[in-house]
């Protein structure tokens, strides 16, 4: 089944700002907003923190929906970046929580959708105080990438194969 979607921003960081740094305080490793992401089957993104992380690693791209990332916005009255939370792929069109247990396709990319990327007491400190229990549900997507390729922004096509 084909989707129209819109990918509005594409993001990697080189480092862990939050992940793994329980009872300390973040490092200061950014979102780089990308032109292209290279996703690598089997082993993640291309210059990502997460690339090569650990043999068949659940998360080695992470979808966000844009949709949410407004209602946050709205909700806290937030003018926030969609890099705050710290997610590789933020796209419009598409329920995330649909493609958990499902392949897809976006370009030439093949992802396998595994769960729900679940926000942290992070999200608290990388937005606003609520944002994380606002999330519930709702934090976006783990995905796995089955055939390597190329994500680019602007609109697409989502084939559920």
């Amino acid at each position: 089944m084909k989707h129209n979607i819109n990918i509005h921003s594409l993001y990697i960081s080189p480092g862990h700002a939050f992940y793994g740094r329980h009872g300390m305080e973040p490092l200061p490793h950014e979102m780089v907003a990308c032109d292209v992401l290279d996703c690598v089957a089997g082993s993640g993104i291309r210059g990502d923190r997460f690339f090569d992380y650990k043999p068949d690693f659940k998360g080695q791209v992470t979808f966000f929906d844009w949709a949410v990332h407004e209602d946050v916005l709205k909700t806290f009255e937030l003018t926030n970046k969609a890099d705050a939370y710290r997610r590789n792929v933020v796209i419009g069109g598409m329920d995330l929580n649909s493609l958990i247990g499902r392949t897809f396709q976006i370009g030439d990319v093949v992802f396998a959708g595994i769960e729900h990327c679940k926000p942290c007491y992070w999200m608290d400190h990388a937005c606003t105080a609520g944002v994380e229990e606002f999330l519930a549900g709702k934090g976006g997507l783990r995905a796995k990438i089955v055939h390597s390729g190329v994500l680019r922004p602007g609109a697409q096509t989502l084939d559920v194969v």
